[in-house]
């Protein structure tokens, strides 16, 4: 499946499921799954990081590198749900997109389906530019990059870089949260996506993310077992305009991800007022 075909079946049927065909081997050796995944997924993230290097990085070519890791996923055993996209395909103006974070397979699969729509980038942490190899792809996509050592710079720095973004024509993906989690803490989830779209004059999205397929190591947060018996979720809501002081679309924000999180079987700690 290429590119064009994916963005075709994203659009036709507002989503995508994959086959519900597994492999023999991942059945038969369970750690099957880990060691070829993270053999495909190093060898794609070495290639797009050479392409990356070249200086020509441009919407497909990030879209195919990623549509190439929803093929290791599957390839691992894995299964990928990606709804809610009706109130989107139509959708002319950019976004912001405000998601939970569970694993790093969030930053992977997000841009194949979201750059069907439109252009897009990421809120990264400034940590993840140095980083080797997969570092000079995340550069080349020009994130705006927060230190996450001074909220109050960091807030000035999204609000500023996202509004200049914005008035492109380019969508944002934020994930406000202090760390990624299988668990969605709703407490340490900030508003500053809401801020963002307040101040540059855009409707929110709520994304719902159960990745939990690939965990978070122990050692390397990046490479965690993988469990194909989890499958992938991912659940766009409908735009939301951000009136008054946003405190009202935040909840709404937040209310959509606890239930889907909730009817996925994640774990989610509510807040206590």
């Amino acid at each position: 499946m290429e590119i064009d075909q994916f963005w075709h079946i994203l659009k036709t049927n507002v989503g995508y499921h994959s086959s519900q065909t597994r492999r023999f081997l991942v059945k038969k050796f369970p750690f099957w799954a880990t060691f070829i995944y993270y053999v495909q997924l190093l060898n794609i993230i070495l290639i797009e990081s050479i392409t990356a290097r070249k200086g020509v990085y441009e919407r497909k070519t990030w879209a195919r590198g990623s549509l190439g890791v929803v093929k290791i996923v599957e390839s691992a055993g894995g299964r990928l749900h990606v709804s809610g996209l009706k109130g989107l395909v139509d959708h002319q103006e950019p976004l912001v997109y405000i998601a939970n974070h569970m694993s790093l397979l969030d930053t992977l699969v997000l841009p194949c389906i979201l750059l069907a729509l439109n252009r897009v980038t990421f809120v990264v942490k400034e940590g993840l530019l140095r980083y080797p190899v997969l570092g000079s792809i995340i550069r080349a996509v020009r994130p705006i990059a927060v230190t996450r050592q001074n909220p109050r710079e960091d807030l000035k720095l999204v609000l500023n870089q996202g509004q200049a973004l914005i008035s492109q024509g380019c969508s944002i993906i934020i994930f406000p949260q202090a760390t990624r989690s299988i668990v969605f803490d709703t407490a340490s989830f900030n508003s500053l996506g809401v801020k963002l779209a307040r101040k540059a004059g855009v409707a929110v999205v709520p994304v719902a993310l159960k990745t939990d397929f690939q965990g978070n190591g122990r050692i390397i947060k990046d490479m965690g077992p993988v469990d194909p018996s989890k499958e992938i979720y991912i659940k766009f809501g409908e735009p939301i305009t951000v009136e008054g002081s946003g405190q009202v679309t935040h909840q709404q924000i937040v209310t959509f991800i606890t239930e889907n999180l909730t009817a996925w079987g994640a774990k989610v700690n509510p807040s206590i007022s």
